[in-house]
């Protein structure tokens, strides 16, 4: 004899094993979504705010460089997109120093930043706010790809 679910109105409705595989079915293409590839790109692009001038700049900066913005240096290490066919989740693993008055560095950030939550690991600075943008695989700013 077959176990069935009984609807909303009290009838017979699917056998239990088949809403079990139903919801296999349904958990493995959630799985498969949290796993989408990760694209690495080489250019890490950013804005930066200068809190006393109030001018907003975009720059881009490859992987492993390092780029001067006011008083601070980043260096982005990695940077991630995913497939255009997927949610937008763009990631960037990025070290930030800031030099001082008397030209010591001091590292002030270092860990991710995620361009649809700028403010979650965003740079906590007096004068400057930086955040990622976008991870991009080429930029004419830099004169590489395109």
């Amino acid at each position: 004899m077959k176990t069935c679910i009984p609807d909303r109105r009290g009838r017979r409705a699917l056998p239990v094993y088949a809403a079990i595989a139903a919801g296999a079915l349904a958990l493995i293409a959630l799985a498969s979504d949290a796993r989408a590839e990760k694209i690495s790109n080489p250019v890490a692009e950013f804005t930066g705010l200068d809190k006393i001038t109030g001018q907003i700049r975009t720059f881009d900066v490859l992987i492993d460089e390092t780029v001067q913005f006011g008083a601070l240096q980043l260096t982005p290490r990695v940077c991630y997109s995913r497939p255009p066919t997927e949610p937008p989740r763009t990631t960037v693993f990025v070290e930030v120093d800031e030099v001082t008055l008397d030209r010591r560095i001091q590292r002030i950030f270092s860990g991710w930043m995620f361009a649809d939550s700028p403010g979650l690991n965003a740079v906590d600075h007096p004068i400057y706010d930086v955040w990622l943008t976008d991870c991009k695989t080429s930029s004419a700013e830099l004169g590489i790809g395109n």
